[in-house]
């Protein structure tokens, strides 16, 4: 029977015999560790002379010794010679000193397990009678994959009386849930207190325990209940109650988010913060809808902007003279505005234009029209926001439609 033991090497001695492949996998997992490894070899491969510049690891470079696993916490036998092999480990037994032998996993004491990381957490797998590597990596990689994308409560049992809070802005993407990152479901996973916008991933929100805080602070155009300074004091003050705070975005925090605002807050406040990067429904929305921003022979740039605003000198001579994509983000109020100023610059009538809505979710709809026309057929089909309106000769239908039939 194999029991399953964390143990503490840091700043503690470890014996790795041999300068292989193998030999510098492990030594370079227990350095990662912390502890003080001493590699006893006298040919060492290319990654173990890497690891051996590192101030924890000594080279000692001769052939191991039985002596060699006196005076040590864990020898890892790997020279390759499953004689010495045995020969260390059953010095190492003698010693009380637990041992693995790379080759032979029976003629050690101790195993290594398949592990991986997440969260916080070190979860690993080893087999409990005759040693099985592939099947342990094969099930550690199936339990990573959960990790990564399944619904768990990852939250902190144990805290200090006094541990710090700590906010992460997260990009949830554009919409779909699927579309966040995996670091952004670990950062949901952790949370106690969610602060949430309309837009993003909002079903993630029904698979959160039932007692994560979650407050909605989501803006509608024009409809701004909770102001963005009373965001900015949310954040703070359940940071500082020592809770950890998501705050979950659509798209990425720093691209119209007001993320920047958001981190200068917390930083101000003395509040550790982190950004995690989403995906921008900037790029999203247009691919999603089968739309490159660039395409060789086409377009070469993009122009990415508000849709508040109007649309600046630079923008529509680049977008007019078809050297760029313009792509506009909450620009369905100020389409017809931005569609007379483009056709005042000269821009063609014919030039595409596309209104993606509800980009990646199951209600998705895109509206195609020329320039000259959008407007009155956006209207007419009751296009309305979220959208993301692309214009430019990218945005035409027939751009990657073979010419040749299917395959040329």
């Amino acid at each position: 029977m194999t029991t399953l033991l964390g143990v503490d090497l840091v700043g503690r001695s470890v014996l790795v015999a041999g300068g292989g492949p193998v030999a510098a996998t492990k030594a370079a997992a227990l350095v990662a560790d912390g502890a003080l490894v001493h590699v006893v070899t006298p040919i060492v491969c290319e990654a173990m002379l890497d690891l051996t510049r590192d101030p924890h690891v000594e080279w000692s470079q001769r052939e191991v010794s039985v002596s060699d696993a006196d005076r040590v916490w864990l020898v890892v036998a790997a020279t390759g010679d499953r004689a010495v092999d045995r020969a260390l480990c059953a010095r190492a037994t003698a010693r009380r000193v637990f041992s693995v032998c790379a080759g032979a996993a029976q003629e050690g004491t101790a195993r290594n397990p398949a592990t991986t990381e997440h969260a916080g957490l070190r979860v690993g797998v080893v087999s409990t009678g005759r040693p099985d590597p592939a099947r342990a990596v094969s099930v550690r990689n199936a339990l990573a994959a959960h990790l990564e994308t399944a619904d768990l409560d990852l939250r902190t049992r144990r805290r200090p009386a006094q541990a710090r809070g700590r906010v992460v802005l997260v990009g949830g993407g554009p919409g779909a849930d699927d579309l966040v990152t995996v670091r952004g479901r670990r950062a949901l996973a952790q949370a106690d207190v969610v602060v949430t916008d309309r837009l993003g991933p909002t079903g993630l929100l029904r698979t959160l325990p039932a007692d994560v805080e979650i407050i909605d602070v989501g803006k509608t155009a024009g409809h701004h209940p909770v102001p963005q300074h009373e965001i900015n004091r949310l954040l703070v003050e359940h940071a500082q109650r020592g809770r950890n705070v998501v705050r979950l975005k659509g798209g990425d925090p720093f691209v119209y988010g007001r993320g920047g605002e958001e981190v200068l807050a917390c930083r101000e406040a003395g509040v550790d913060v982190e950004v995690v990067p989403g995906v921008s429904s900037a790029l999203s929305a247009p691919g999603a809808a089968g739309i490159p921003l660039t395409h060789r022979g086409t377009s070469a740039a993009a122009n990415i902007v508000s849709g508040h605003e109007p649309l600046d000198a630079h923008t529509l001579a680049s977008v007019a003279s078809e050297e760029a994509t313009l792509v506009v983000l909450m620009g369905v109020g100020m389409l017809a505005d931005h569609v007379a100023a483009l056709r005042a610059r000269g821009a063609a009538d014919d030039l595409p234009v596309a209104v993606v809505e509800e980009a990646t979710t199951d209600r998705q709809r895109v509206t195609r029209a020329g320039l000259a026309t959008i407007v009155d057929i956006a209207r007419e089909r009751g296009v309305r926001a979220p959208a993301v309106v692309v214009v430019g000769r990218v945005a035409d239908p027939g751009l990657l439609v073979p010419r040749t039939g299917v395959g040329a």
